[in-house]
């Protein structure tokens, strides 16, 4: 998949930035701006590149037949998001559970303007003890890949506000949409 997620780059006239993240076996991965379906689409194809192993919390509703399948395949971890449970929790066993382990989220939790981040990223990354990796997709320049790391200093307002200066330079397929 390395190289068709490459050539699929070169079709389409994206670069990927060529230095993966190196020596990080777990991550939260933070991807930001999020203003486009296409976000999720060039990040797993950009993941395929770098040969990382992505993994995404996605609704349970979602994972029935071959829809089921294919996210899975894709990197997909079905939650159940209508009952009483602790989502931290369990993305933490998962990082418990596996040698290697970058689970990917976007802040915004949606692909609308949203200055109020959602803070679920920042406390897995806390409880599992691991670093927040800093990914960017920058529509205008057709460029993307990992930036920068982030470990939890337990002021999360202060480690979001952070992120957001690194991402606040990028620009998604919506602009308006982006990044306060």
């Amino acid at each position: 998949m390395k190289f068709v997620a490459k050539f699929i780059f070169w079709i389409i006239g994206w670069k990927i930035d060529p230095n993966p993240p190196a020596g990080i076996k777990k991550c939260v991965v933070v991807v930001g701006p999020h203003t486009s379906n296409w976000d999720f689409i060039l990040g797993r194809l950009a993941f395929y590149q770098y040969g990382v192993n992505g993994r995404y919390l996605i609704k349970k509703e979602l994972f029935w037949g071959p829809l089921g399948w294919f996210l899975k395949a894709i990197g997909g971890i079905p939650v159940n998001r209508s009952e009483k449970n602790n989502l931290t929790d369990t993305a933490v066993r998962y990082f418990e559970e596996n040698e290697t382990m970058y689970m990917v989220f976007s802040p915004e939790g949606t692909r609308s303007y949203n200055p109020n981040w959602k803070k679920g990223f920042y406390y897995v990354a806390e409880k599992a003890k691991v670093p927040i990796y800093v990914a960017y997709i920058d529509f205008p320049s057709k460029t993307g890949g990992f930036h920068s790391l982030v470990w939890p200093s337990g002021d999360a307002d202060a480690d979001i506000q952070q992120i957001k200066d690194i991402l606040r330079s990028y620009k998604g397929r919506f602009p308006n949409l982006g990044i306060d």
